[in-house]
C-alpha cells in the first residue's frame, strides 16, 4: 500500500479507502449492501491488514447506521486508523435538519461522534453544495469544531469549480480552515471532473478522494454489451451515475475486459488502477457487498498498468473539450501550466 499526502495537510492517507455506503442497508440503501456489524468487522479487519489506514462514512448512510457499525467495528482500535465523515443532507423533519449551517453542523458532528464511539473525527467533509447558508457561516462553524478537537481536517465533497475555488478563497481570507479534500465521482465512465475538479486539485493542492470508482458496479465486468447482470446496484434501481451514453460507456468496458484478461486481474483492478495513476488523485474509495468483492479490489493497489494500457483506456474514454477548453486549446497552448496541461495536454497535438 502506498500513502499519498493529503491536500497542504501533513496528512498521509492510504491509495485506497474504505467506504462504508454498504454498511447498515436502511431504506434506499438497501440497493448498496447490507452488512451488518460481523461483516464490517472482516472487511475492517482486511482492510487494515492490506495497509488502508483511512475508513469513509456519513450520517446520511442508513440513517446513521453506518456510522453506528463502523464504530463498532474499529473499538479498541480508533488510533490505529483515520475516519472520514460528513454532513449537509437531511437527518430529520425539521426545517434545520439539512444543510451547512451553524446550527446543522455542530448538531450533526455531535451526533456522529456520538454513533462512531470516538471524541475526534479526523476528516468532516460538507457532503454536498448549500447555496442559501452563507461560507463564510459554513467555515466558521466548522472553525469551531477544528478549535474545539472534535475535527483535524475538513473536506468538501461534490462541489463544482466554482464552488469550491470561493470557499477556498474566503478560508484564505479569513483565516478559517481550508479544504484539505474534495471527494468527488471520477471514472473511466464519468471525466467530466477533469474539465475543472481535477485542475484545481493541482493547482490548489486539494487532493481527491473518488466516490463509486467503479461507477456503481458498471466497470466491474458484470455488465456487458447485449448482456443481462445477474447481480449488481443497477439491477436493484440504484440510479448513480447516470449514463448519457451507452455505446461509449460499453467501448470502455470492452478495453478494460481485454486488458484485464491480458493481464490475468480482474477489470475492476484495471479500472481502480487507471484512478490511482490520474493526477490529483489521493486515495479512491472502495467499498463492496461482499468480502471477495474487497480482497479483489484490494489488489488493485498493487498493479501496475503499463503506458499502452492507460493510453487505450484514455483514448477509448476521453471526454471531448467543451468551451472554453478547446478555444484554449486553438488559442492559449504556447503559456499553459500543469493544471492547464492535465486536461488540455493530450488536445494540443492536433488543436495547436
Amino acid at each position: 500500500m502506498q500513502y499519498r499526502r493529503l491536500g497542504r495537510s501533513g496528512l498521509y492517507v492510504s491509495t485506497l479507502t474504505l467506504g462504508t455506503m454498504t454498511f447498515g442497508g436502511q431504506g434506499g440503501f438497501s440497493k448498496v449492501g447490507s452488512t451488518d456489524v460481523a461483516g464490517a468487522k472482516r472487511q475492517v479487519d482486511m482492510c487494515l491488514d492490506a495497509g488502508i489506514n483511512l475508513f469513509d462514512t456519513a450520517n446520511i448512510y442508513s440513517d446513521g447506521e453506518s456510522e453506528e457499525i463502523l464504530g463498532e467495528a474499529i473499538s479498541g482500535r480508533r488510533d490505529d486508523l483515520l475516519l472520514a465523515t460528513k454532513v449537509r443532507m437531511t437527518m430529520g423533519d425539521g426545517p434545520n435538519d439539512a444543510g451547512l449551517s451553524r446550527h446543522h453542523i455542530i448538531r450533526q458532528c455531535e451526533e456522529s461522534l456520538r454513533r462512531l464511539g470516538t471524541d475526534y473525527i479526523d476528516l468532516y467533509q460538507v457532503h454536498e453544495w448549500d447555496g442559501l447558508t452563507p461560507l463564510e457561516e459554513t467555515l466558521e462553524a466548522l472553525d469551531t469544531l477544528v478549535q474545539s478537537g472534535k475535527v483535524r481536517y475538513v473536506g468538501s465533497s461534490n462541489y463544482s469549480g466554482w464552488q469550491l475555488m470561493k470557499a477556498l478563497g474566503i478560508a484564505e481570507r479569513f483565516g478559517l480552515p481550508r479544504f484539505v479534500s474534495q471527494q468527488i465521482h471520477y471514472t473511466l465512465q464519468a471525466r467530466e471532473a477533469e474539465y475543472e475538479l481535477v485542475p484545481l486539485a493541482i493547482d490548489q493542492e486539494c487532493s481527491i478522494l473518488v466516490w463509486s470508482p467503479l461507477a456503481g458496479g458498471l466497470l466491474s465486468g458484470k455488465y456487458r454489451r447485449g448482456e443481462d447482470a445477474s447481480e449488481g446496484r443497477h439491477v436493484e434501481g440504484w440510479d448513480e451515475p447516470p449514463v448519457y451514453d451507452t455505446d461509449k460507456l460499453y467501448d470502455t468496458i470492452d478495453v478494460l475486459v481485454e486488458i484485464a484478461d491480458s493481464r490475468g486481474v480482474s477489470a475492476a483492478q484495471v479500472a481502480l488502477a487507471w484512478l490511482l495513476g490520474r493526477p490529483g488523485v489521493a486515495s479512491i474509495i472502495v467499498g463492496a457487498r461482499t468480502d471477495e468483492q474487497l480482497a479483489d479490489n484490494l489488489q488493485a493497489a498493487e498493479l501496475e498498468l503499463s503506458a499502452e494500457d492507460r493510453q487505450r483506456l484514455d483514448d477509448v474514454s476521453a471526454p471531448a473539450l467543451i468551451y472554453p477548453f478547446w478555444h484554449q486549446a486553438k488559442t492559449a497552448s504556447d503559456r499553459l501550466g500543469p493544471a492547464d496541461l492535465s486536461l488540455l495536454g493530450p488536445h494540443l497535438d492536433d488543436d495547436s
